[in-house]
């Protein structure tokens, strides 16, 4: 092997193909060729496998076969920021209405621990303020709030018996998307398009959408669709909620073809250093992002194009409509992205906290229905858009939040309801969701997951199946250790999947 020094001093103008340099690259060469042998030889290499490790190294986004045959290929995430109160919006609890203004403790005496976040504004049990009915043949009771969404209850299937750890909104974000209540660890969307690529070789594989209004991201930012320790090309591409949606996407003018030249040296000048490092694989996932950069440039601004849609589309989303315009505009992105590759898609409907988000602390009844009424129908016409374009059947939608709300009433002007980590409600639709069914329960009054306890790598785990993945088998190792999305938790929840 060639020494530093050697290396330092190489001539990568004469002596491309010396001697020794020959010698290094056929030595490594063959004893690769031995070892794939004998990991062959032992069953530890599968073909799939083998051809995996010169697809990836030329392009880590590259499409991958999955673990068994998978029922989705994509997911659409309507990441209802705040934490949405389950107890009014598709968790009926008719109990809350007998026991309205009641202290819990007389209700339950075992439920002593109702603090949640401002433990000093602790009030009794609360009724919705909202109204629910039946809707659909399967006859779920549904909260008014959603007079859309509540037409497609029979392509969901609800999960009324989510927990998760943490009554905090940041370690709960971080926690639903990542799998721990901690920063620093790969999310939902980079093990994905780590495990199965992307169909697209022109856009990025997983795209994220923020609030538009001015309400500012999530708590915890960008470390919500981070790839942790994942190679960085696994990371969310975030689409700025105003002004240019991709900073630096369109080239100077006059300039493309000097641009492409530029770019071609950059990757023969690459290419020559990643021959001299072969261990530093991080080479070549920044190399495949020159190019991914250079072809959005032509295929992001037509990807980004709504307007182009037909009136009748956009009217669909409610695209026009003061109140949900915002929304409508990413959800009918959101469907113009997975029907071009993209993998997954998430979109967040609130901002940093309280009012600015579904955190609703104070006045529920005013902060729900103004969420609601900002993403009922660009909800409700992604579904519709999606199935009536064939897209739905192997297009995952969910919609979840990082936890639920309590149902006693948070001491307000107008009550609100505080953080609950104990329940919480999640729906999914198509991809291979069984609709119209409900999984799980919480207690009579939405305090606790009572039946069938759903834990976020449940939840995670249920994903991944869909995809064609097996969550225990999609791993990556570091610091030592190999780490899962689902850490060393996780059970599939198979009565919802058709």
């Amino acid at each position: 092997m060639s020494t530093n020094l050697e290396q330092s001093t190489y001539d990568f103008q004469s002596n491309l193909l010396s001697r020794r340099h020959v010698l290094t690259k056929a030595g490594c060469g063959f004893g690769m060729l031995g070892l794939a042998g004998l990991l062959q030889d032992q069953g530890l290499l599968s073909s799939a496998s083998a051809e995996d490790l010169g697809s990836r190294a030329l392009n880590p986004l590259a499409p991958q076969e999955t673990h068994f045959a998978a029922k989705a290929k994509r997911v659409i995430w309507i990441f209802v920021n705040g934490g949405p109160s389950h107890v009014d919006t598709w968790d009926y609890k008719p109990e809350l209405e007998r026991w309205n203004d009641k202290s819990i403790k007389e209700f339950a005496p075992e439920f002593t621990n109702t603090t949640g976040f401002f433990k000093n504004a602790v009030g009794n049990l609360m009724k919705s303020p909202f109204a629910f009915t039946p809707r659909g043949e399967s006859g779920k009771m549904v909260s008014e709030i959603f007079p859309k969404l509540g037409e497609h209850v029979d392509k969901m299937a609800f999960i009324h018996s989510g927990h998760t750890e943490s009554n905090n909104h940041s370690p709960a974000l971080f926690a639903m998307n990542c799998g721990l209540p901690r920063m620093g660890f790969p999310c939902v969307g980079s093990w994905v398009t780590y495990g199965l690529g992307s169909e697209s070789s022109d856009l990025p594989g997983f795209v994220v959408m923020s609030d538009p209004k001015g309400r500012g991201l999530p708590k915890g930012h960008a470390s919500n669709w981070s790839s942790g320790f994942l190679p960085g090309v696994f990371q969310g591409t975030h689409l700025s909620p105003t002004g240019a949606a991709i900073e630096n996407l369109l080239p100077v003018q006059d300039i493309e073809n000097a641009q492409r030249n530029q770019l071609d040296l950059l990757n023969r000048l690459n290419n020559l250093h990643k021959e001299q490092h072969l261990a530093e694989a991080e080479l070549a996932a920044r190399i495949e992002s020159f190019e991914l950069a250079y072809r959005m440039q032509s295929s992001a601004p037509e990807a980004l194009d709504i307007d182009s849609e037909p009136k009748h589309i956009q009217d669909l989303y409610g695209i026009g409509d003061e109140k949900c315009n915002h929304f409508a505009r990413q959800c009918l992105t959101a469907r113009r992205m997975v029907e071009r590759g993209v993998r997954m898609v998430q979109i967040y409907s609130g901002g940093m906290e309280n009012q600015r988000s579904w955190d609703g602390h104070n006045d529920i009844h005013g902060n729900h229905s103004q969420f609601a009424g900002e993403t009922d129908t660009p909800v409700a016409g992604l579904l519709s858009d999606l199935d009536q374009r064939g897209l739905l059947k192997d297009t995952l939608v969910v919609w979840c939040g990082e936890f639920g709300r309590l149902p006693v009433a948070q001491k307000a002007a107008k009550p609100g309801r505080d953080h609950n980590p104990h329940c919480f409600t999640a729906w999914m639709a198509g991809g291979g969701i069984k609709g119209g069914t409900t999984y799980g329960e919480s207690d009579d009054i939405g305090y606790k997951a009572a039946v069938d306890k759903v834990h976020i790598n449940d939840l995670h785990a249920t994903i991944l199946h869909l995809l064609g993945i097996n969550h225990t088998r999609l791993t990556y190792k570091y610091n030592g250790r190999r780490f899962r999305l689902t850490d060393v938790g996780g059970e599939v929840i198979q009565p919802i999947i058709s």
